[in-house]
């Protein structure tokens, strides 16, 4: 790979922990309400992912999108915008931070609910391969909603109509605060996409070149018509499942392990931990954007000079981003108004305004 391509995944895996702390600060000062989940650790998923994806490819998120939007190319201050209500927001400050949504870039949204990704990624699909169209839709989830009815679902549909979808597990290990062996008999993910003969492969989504790689694979069998195809990106997310949810229930140590060699922290030093599994988990790695820094640093790409450069060039943009969203404002009663009567568009409606 390029040394273009390279520093491009670095930016945006360091804009994405920018960004996501910018949005945790903002939460606890009160400037964003409601729900507010947060990506820092799994960076490598979303832009080893989405680097590797075309322009054309659909993308379906979860409420934890932040970082799909921000890497697929959403500007920084449409997505801050957005989770602060703002009517500058990318869905007009009406869908906040669980609900972005760009049709231009082709990003169908971020949805609540767990599992709702998979049924609205099976009708993108299904119009794809509908119109004979060279796209794919990727699926991201997390590994709470493969015990969804719509998870098995879905997947027999796909994998029936060979549809177009690269189906993307984030398996961050705990679904809300259950650790994955208390929650699912089949702690493998990626084993359970046989049942449907989809091919499958678990990927360390620490590793952002890996991920680069096993999606660019998958891919090209989606394009070539060997319809779906499943990837377990095994990561870690260093926050609790929200800004509401202190993350206690996670040992200290195992915390401490992946974040041992934090990227944004002024030194960048390599530190190895082991922490308990299995009554004995594999030993730490290093957090995703430390390895991939290191990684530039002894093959050339980057020295003190550029990383500094890069840092204060993605504070600069971050603090204009949430300086735009305090200074836009509100979406009004007839913005909401417009919002609601949009969706009707096509009804006939019956005298005196009731459809």
């Amino acid at each position: 790979m390029d040394r273009s391509s390279l520093l491009a995944m670095l930016r945006d895996m360091m804009r994405a922990r920018a960004f996501e702390e910018a949005a945790a600060q903002a939460y606890a000062q009160g400037e964003i309400a409601g729900f507010l989940h947060l990506y820092p650790g799994e960076e490598a998923v979303a832009v080893g992912v989405l680097h590797a994806a075309e322009p054309g490819d659909y993308v379906v998120s979860t409420y934890r999108e932040h970082v799909h939007a921000l890497v697929r190319g959403i500007p920084a201050h449409a997505i801050f915008a957005e989770l602060m209500g703002k009517k500058t927001g990318i869905s007009g400050g009406m869908g906040g931070s669980m609900h972005l949504f760009d049709r231009e870039r082709r990003f169908l949204g971020g949805y609540a609910i767990v599992g709702e990704t998979f049924p609205i990624a099976l009708g993108a699909a299904y119009a794809v391969a509908y119109r004979r169209l060279p796209e794919a839709v990727l699926c991201f989830f997390g590994d709470g909603a493969v015990n969804q009815g719509t998870f098995h679902e879905s997947l027999n549909m796909a994998a029936l109509w060979r549809l177009p979808i690269l189906f993307v597990c984030e398996n961050n290990h705990y679904q809300i605060g259950t650790e994955i062996h208390r929650h699912s008999a089949l702690t493998e993910v990626y084993k359970r996409a046989c049942a449907y003969g989809i091919p499958a492969e678990k990927v360390d989504g620490m590793e952002v070149l890996a991920v680069f790689e096993a999606t660019r694979r998958a891919l090209t069998r989606v394009r070539t018509g060997d319809g779906p195809q499943f990837l377990e990106m095994e990561t870690y997310r260093y926050r609790g499942h929200s800004m509401a949810d202190p993350g206690s229930y996670r040992p200290a140590v195992e915390v401490q392990a992946y974040e041992a060699n934090d990227p944004i922290a002024a030194t960048l030093r390599g530190v190895e931990f082991r922490y308990p599994g299995k009554e004995e988990l594999a030993a730490a790695r290093t957090d995703c954007i430390q390895g991939f820094c290191d990684r530039c640093y002894r093959e050339g790409h980057l020295d003190e000079t550029a990383l500094a450069r890069l840092r204060q060039e993605i504070a600069e943009e971050i603090a204009a981003a949430r300086d735009f969203a305090r200074q836009s404002p509100a979406p009004t009663m007839e913005d909401a108004w417009a919002a609601f009567l949009g969706n009707r568009r096509y009804e006939k409606l019956l005298e005196g305004g009731k459809a």
